[in-house]
């Protein structure tokens, strides 16, 4: 994994990143894929407090930490 890249709980409020890859099972990436959250999608991140709160293609969308955890970003 090159430098740059984290998961999305490492992103500051206020960051935008992009999602190079989700960890996890089928069902995660199939939930995350019904909200808009997919490989080569940019997220805006609004809040870390609590759930993680992003906004992804104008929508916000307000996932848990351990999901959040399993989203591997880079930043833009």
């Amino acid at each position: 994994m090159p430098l740059n890249n984290m998961n999305l709980l490492q992103v500051k409020p206020d960051g935008s990143a992009r999602i190079v890859d989700i960890g996890g099972g089928q069902n995660i990436r199939q939930k995350l894929n019904l909200q808009g959250i997919f490989e080569g999608r940019i997220v805006y991140v609004i809040s870390t407090n609590g759930p993680i709160t992003i906004e992804v293609d104008r929508n916000v969308v307000s996932i848990g930490r351990g999901m959040a955890q399993k989203i591997k970003v880079t930043r833009v």
